[in-house]
């Protein structure tokens, strides 16, 4: 009897770490280059009797699609990999390209921080030679001189990650700029869409609901069987 029981909360605070992830990524729907979360679960054995994890998040594979803006100081990432940008939590990982040139000619995020070239280092342009152009490979050019180049970066996100603020992430593993730039690209003009489906996560997330109320029943069923139970044997 004890058995269903604890079988049925592990259900529900694994529905819960899943509630969680759907209602930030429903959150997330129109945040410019979100990728969605993710949980995998395993059962787990214990004499006998099987238990749900909490679950392990990871990062979607799922990209949104690329909408044309036109505006020179807007980027995507084609293909994989990340823009990298200075935070005061330290490198930061974003398919966020909404950049923009600071007072000084530094090329920084809308919210102010710092883009990366591939050796880490801020992007410095000159301020007053206009928007740059930029190549498939990132090299940046202004009046048909190179002044830097955008880094694009890769990690084992495998290894676990922090969401930061909306669509940044700060993976464990160190991330690590790619040089072979065969697979991956930079496009100019371009935004990455959020990867999350919001009808799709929608009906995740009722489905998910009505599972998470059945698991509550199903412990409130249980406990008043134990409580009928422990009243039975008082009597006898």
């Amino acid at each position: 009897m004890q058995s269903s029981l604890y079988v049925a909360l592990s259900s529900q605070i694994a529905l819960e770490n899943r509630l969680n992830t759907l209602a930030d990524n429903v959150a997330n729907s129109s945040t410019i280059g979100y990728r969605p979360t993710e949980i995998r679960f395993e059962s787990l054995l214990n004499n006998n009797t099987a238990f749900v994890s909490h679950g392990e998040t990871y990062l979607s594979t799922t990209g949104g699609g690329l909408t044309q803006t036109e505006s020179p100081l807007d980027f995507a990432v084609q293909g994989e990999g990340w823009f990298a940008i200075e935070t005061p939590a330290g490198m930061t990982l974003t398919r966020d390209g909404r950049f923009t040139m600071s007072g000084t000619g530094e090329l920084v995020t809308l919210a102010g921080y710092p883009v990366l070239d591939p050796g880490g280092a801020p992007i410095q342009l000159d301020g007053n030679a206009g928007p740059p152009d930029v190549t498939r490979d990132g090299l940046l050019r202004q009046n048909g001189t190179a002044v830097g180049s955008i880094g694009i970066y890769a990690a084992d996100l495998e290894q676990g990650f922090i969401r930061y603020e909306n669509s940044g992430i700060i993976p464990n593993a160190k991330p690590e700029p790619i040089l072979d730039r065969t697979n991956s690209g930079v496009l100019q003009g371009y935004l990455e869409k959020s990867g999350v489906n919001a009808l799709s996560e929608m009906s995740r997330l009722i489905m998910v609901t009505r599972a998470f109320e059945n698991a509550a029943s199903l412990i409130k069923d249980s406990e008043n069987s134990l409580d009928d139970a422990v009243k039975t044997l008082g009597n006898t």
